[in-house]
Parts: structure tokens; C-alpha cells; sequence
């Protein structure tokens, strides 16, 4: 996963190295993580719900996440291999001879961050919980408390917890590309209609949804968490080539699993209220018979696991950026940050809210901020004093302001249904 010795015999002085697609496979890494952490129950639930109550026309949304999410990870990881610093030291060394606004920016960034990453935190062991009750009956609140627990040890079993999380969600990811885009094909969806649903539209009543789409897969901290694995895992700017290919690849699998599901949703429980994506087993039972629901649930706890180990250590990392810890175990504000994140979402999965409130207020916070990260990436990436040559082109400013527009919108109309 990802080596940092990947091709070194490659080196030359060209502004990147070449390397085969058996190198570019080899070296696949920190995408995973990225779509790891945002392919959680709040997507999986967000997409269902699209498609049970518009069908395939909000497809449209998740190519438009997709392509949103390819520019702004790739500035992120651009900036984390040729600064060799992650996004947050970025911020606070760029604002170093600003103290009032450093101050401020750290406050806002550390608050939104914290915050949204405990609703998410508290829906993503909801929805875990969900699908392993549904297979064992074991009550769900009893469930999200024992896994909040095993995922404190599982993100404190190693000292690179990086390269064990990228395998552990290479498997996950793989389970729900399998499982998700397995449904979508014995559903028999109409391709006509899917190729429709691309069209940008927004049915009357969907606007909310379309936020819900675009803030469950453009998620702030991936871009902290995106720049600090990078550096991890390559320290030379020739390497960039690597870089991307794991950024597009992995996104790509990450957009093919959301519109199964919404695709898959749209076929079979158009028309139904949805709480969670299990209430789309019983619809699938006439096709899977009693295989329905632990086949959608294995789907459900591989989500849960890969987003719910992200989302504490993502809050842990930008923290850690801000404030200058160690971003290690070992240093006990990193640990806590970990252990109060879990807490709170353990205490959030337990109050009995239901996962779709959950999700709805992460995705508040997580709009209202999100605008602000990615502004401050497209401004870091395009400066010259930082990036040298490897600075944004013209074309990826462009790219990268428009879906800072898009997103300022989001932000808007998640900051109006918040309130």
C-alpha cells in the first residue's frame, strides 16, 4: 500500500516520474481512506433515501460529488507531498503573522471539525449497530456501545495506524462494492431511466436531499486527513502520478457504490419512507429470499466500520495540526481527542434519536464549514511560494472555484434547514 520506495529507479528530471499500471495498483493507498471514511451509514442512508422518494432523477448529484471530490482530494494530497505538512499546520503557518485571525481560524476550524465529527461519529455507530442487530437481534444500543469500544482499541492497536486503516478499509470497501452493485444488478433497474437521472434536475421537495447527497460525500476533514496520509506515504513530488491515480480510482469505486444504492432504492422501495438503508431488505426478499437482509447488513457493518474508524482520527489529526501535538497515541491530547470523539458518539447512538436526524445535523455542521477548507485549499495550491512548480493549473483553479460555489450554496441551504 502506497511505499514511499514505489519506482525509485524512475527518477529522473522530468517534473514527474513514470510509472506502470502495476506500480500505480501497487501504490493505491490513501483514497481508501478517504472513501472509507465518507461511504458510511449517513451516505448509504442518504442515498437510499434519494431514490426511494425521486426514483433516479438525484443521480445527478452523485457524479456531481464524484468529480467534486476527485479536484479538491487531489489538492489535498498535491499539497500534502509537496509541502510534506498536513492542511491544518498549512493554515496556521500561512496565518503565522496574522495572530488575531490564526487564533480565530483555529477556533472555527477546531469547533466545526469537533463537532461534525461527533454527529457523524454518533451516526455512523447507529447505522453499524443497525446492521448488526438486524443479523443477530441483539439489541442495537447495547451493540453501538460494544463496537464504539472496539474501534478505540482497533485505532490504538498499532503505531501506524495509517497503513493498517488502508487495509482494513480495502477490505470493507471492496465488501460493499461488492454487495451494493450486486443488488443494483439483480434489481433489473431501467437504463433508460438511469441515463436520465444523470440530467441535473430538482424535483419539487428534493432540494434538502440534494444537499444531504453532496454533504455525506464532500466531507472537510477527508481533506486533513487526505494531506496527511499523502505525505505519509509519498515524500517526493515525482510521485504525484501515484498520487492521482489512487485519488481517481478510489473515488470512482465510491461513486459507483453510492449510485448502486440510490439505483437499487429507486427499483424496489420507490414510494417508501426510509430510516435507514435496511428498509430496503424486505423489499429484496421476493429476489434474495431470507439471504435479504444479512446481505444488506453485511453491506450496513462494512460501512460502519470504514467511516466510523476514520471519523475520530480525522477529528484527531486536524486537531493535532492546529494546535502542533504529536500525531501519535502516544501523545495524550491525540489519544483523548480519539477517546471523547467515540464518547460522544457512543452517547449520541444511545439517546435514541433516529440515524436520519443524526445524519441531517452533521451534514449542517459540515456544510456551513466546508466552504471555508475548501477556499483555503484552492488559495494554498495555487500559490507558487508553497507549491514551486507543482502549484494548480489554471484549469484546476477554474474546476476548484466552481465546486467552491456549489459548495458555499450547499453551505447556504445547510445552514437555512439547520436552523
Amino acid at each position: 500500500m502506497g511505499e514511499k520506495e514505489v519506482s525509485k529507479a524512475n527518477t529522473n528530471n522530468s517534473l514527474y516520474n513514470k510509472y506502470s499500471l502495476k506500480e500505480k495498483l501497487k501504490g493505491m493507498g490513501p483514497g481508501i481512506l478517504v472513501v472509507g471514511t465518507f461511504m458510511g451509514p449517513g451516505s448509504i442512508t442518504s442515498a437510499t433515501r434519494a431514490g426511494a422518494s425521486f426514483g433516479f432523477a438525484l443521480l445527478w448529484t452523485v457524479v456531481f460529488s464524484i468529480i467534486a471530490v476527485i479536484v479538491l482530494q487531489e489538492m489535498a494530497s498535491r499539497f500534502g507531498i509537496v509541502t510534506q505538512t498536513g492542511l491544518a499546520e498549512g493554515i496556521m503557518s500561512y496565518l503565522g503573522d496574522k495572530p488575531v485571525i490564526r487564533k480565530i481560524m483555529a477556533a472555527v476550524i477546531a469547533f466545526s471539525i469537533t463537532l461534525g465529527g461527533m454527529a457523524y461519529m454518533g451516526g455512523d455507530l447507529t447505522g453499524t449497530a443497525m446492521g448488526v442487530s438486524s443479523i443477530t437481534g441483539i439489541p442495537s444500543n447495547i451493540v453501538a456501545a460494544v463496537w464504539g469500544c472496539c474501534i478505540l482499541i482497533i485505532i490504538n492497536i498499532s503505531d501506524d495506524i495509517l497503513k493498517t486503516l488502508m487495509k482494513l478499509l480495502s477490505v470493507t470497501v471492496t465488501v460493499m462494492a461488492v454487495v451494493f452493485t450486486a443488488t443494483m444488478i439483480i434489481t433489473k433497474p431501467d437504463m433508460g431511466e438511469i441515463f436520465k437521472g444523470m440530467i441535473p434536475t430538482i424535483p419539487h421537495g428534493s432540494a434538502l436531499t440534494c444537499v444531504a447527497m453532496i454533504g455525506t460525500t464532500v466531507v472537510p476533514y477527508n481533506m486533513f486527513i487526505h494531506a496527511t496520509s499523502s505525505r505519509r506515504t509519498w515524500s517526493d513530488p515525482k510521485q504525484l502520478p501515484l498520487s492521482r491515480f489512487d485519488t481517481t480510482i478510489t473515488m470512482i469505486i465510491g461513486g459507483i457504490i453510492t449510485a448502486a444504492i440510490m439505483i437499487s432504492a429507486g427499483t424496489v422501495i420507490r414510494g417508501v419512507e426510509v430510516t435507514s438503508a435496511a428498509d430496503m431488505a424486505g423489499s429484496l426478499e421476493p429476489l434474495l429470499g431470507r439471504f435479504a437482509k444479512p446481505f444488506l447488513a453485511i453491506g450496513m457493518i462494512a460501512a460502519g466500520v470504514s467511516a466510523s474508524t476514520g471519523t475520530p482520527l480525522g477529528v484527531s489529526f486536524v486537531l493535532s495540526g492546529l494546535f502542533g501535538w504529536e500525531m501519535h497515541r502516544k501523545d495524550k491530547r491525540f489519544f483523548y481527542t480519539n477517546v471523547i470523539v467515540l464518547v460522544t458518539g457512543i452517547v449520541v447512538a444511545l439517546s435514541g434519536f433516529k440515524p436520519v436526524s443524526i445524519i441531517m445535523t452533521a451534514q449542517a455542521v459540515n456544510g456551513i464549514f466546508l466552504p471555508i477548507v475548501v477556499f483555503l485549499l484552492i488559495y494554498l495550491t495555487s500559490r507558487e511560494k508553497l507549491m514551486g512548480k507543482y502549484k494548480s493549473t489554471p484549469i484546476q483553479n477554474v474546476l476548484g472555484i466552481l465546486v467552491g460555489v456549489v459548495t458555499l450554496i450547499v453551505g447556504i441551504s445547510s445552514l437555512i434547514s439547520f436552523l
